[in-house]
């Protein structure tokens, strides 16, 4: 029996919408972006890269809300949502003025990282066309109402982008309830986004308002604790025996807090080296706190974006199993995978992440 009651896959258009940004990112490769002479470009967001993987890794029905200028660089980052799998039919389209005073595209700039040099990233995203979505410039009586979607994934960086991205957040989750989708929320806190528009007490209030409506929360010790106010007691992140009994404290007070939330996902990583993490995950659900498989020393290629497909392997073990033990190591295998390969989205496939999921090896495959 599911934890979680899910419409039926038949009523709805979509399994799974979110709702964020997606930025062009500019990978140097194994260089820096200040010495950089040429870059590969990908696309990338952190609530989009939930939604692609559960398209490319997991074959289900997604689409991506968001707000692009129509220019080339804009159509540039539509083709890259097409080769992911993802519908666009719901980007809003902004009229490009010719140079970007009212109205562009975000850029993201992301080194990998290597041994004692952790991953660096640099957004240039200020006047974006999604940053400057209001309340009422997305139709989602149409969407929820109409389409359907079984499920709604947004989080913290689209929230953190703008005075008026808030109500959009406030204004989509109110309706999915309304009609029935499971909304999740990924706190994801970066302090760079909120530190001129209020910082940590503006995220804590935006957090705390838009946390009333979640079904399933996630995000990592320093989110919950940045974005909502609770803190793992007795942790030490350098230690490689995690305190999984503060962790179960911590999350006990936060569903105490918010007895909406049915789930509430935490990743564990221990960052050794930028190349070395121990890696694993938690879950709370009804009452009951269950452990993913450990992956330690695990070997990072490119740590951006594994938090993004944790989220979108937990996603899938819940709505196609009910089983939150199932869907933490879904999320945790499918996290650890994508961190194998370059850019911001996940390249594993589902047979890969349920054969390591069973302790598969990487002996290679004839």
């Amino acid at each position: 029996m599911s934890i979680i009651d899910i419409k039926a896959k038949e009523s709805c258009r979509y399994d799974c919408i979110s709702l964020g940004e997606v930025m062009l990112r500019f990978d140097p490769g194994n260089g820096r972006i200040k010495n950089a002479r040429e870059f590969k470009v990908w696309e990338g967001g952190g609530e989009y890269n939930v939604s692609r993987g559960l398209r490319k890794c997991f074959g289900l029905n997604v689409g991506v809300a968001t707000a692009l200028a129509d220019n080339e660089i804009g159509r540039l980052v539509e083709d890259f949502i097409l080769q992911g799998g993802v519908d666009p039919s719901l980007i809003h389209w902004v009229p490009y003025d010719g140079i970007g005073r009212t109205v562009r595209n975000g850029l993201n700039f992301t080194e990998r990282g290597f041994g004692v040099r952790g991953a660096l990233g640099v957004s240039d995203r200020g006047n974006s066309a999604a940053s400057q979505l209001k309340k009422g410039d997305i139709d989602w009586e149409y969407i929820f109402g109409q389409l359907g979607s079984r499920w709604f994934h947004t989080g913290g960086i689209f929230a953190a982008l703008s005075d008026s991205t808030p109500d959009v957040v406030l204004e989509a989750v109110k309706i999915a309830k309304k009609y029935g989708t499971i909304v999740s929320y990924d706190l994801n806190y970066r302090p760079s986004l909120w530190k001129s528009i209020g910082g940590q007490a503006r995220a804590q209030e935006v957090n705390k308002e838009l946390a009333r409506y979640v079904d399933v929360m996630i995000g990592n010790e320093e989110d919950f604790t940045a974005s909502l106010g609770f803190e793992v007691e007795g942790n030490d992140a350098n230690l490689k025996e995690l305190n999984l009994e503060g962790y179960k404290k911590m999350i006990d007070a936060v569903v105490q807090a918010y007895p909406n939330f049915k789930v509430v996902a935490t990743t564990l990583r221990t960052v050794r080296t930028a190349t070395i993490n121990d890696w694993s995950a938690i879950c709370w659900a009804d009452g009951q706190l269950h452990k993913a498989n450990d992956y330690d020393r695990l070997e990072i290629f490119d740590r951006v974006g594994g938090g993004d497909s944790f989220a979108s392997g937990l996603i899938y073990g819940l709505i196609t199993t009910g089983d939150p033990h199932k869907a933490v190591n879904y999320g945790a295998a499918h996290g650890a995978l994508a961190m194998t390969t370059p850019g911001d989205t996940s390249m594993a496939s589902l047979k890969e992440v349920e054969n390591l999921m069973k302790g598969g090896s990487a002996r290679v495959e004839r």
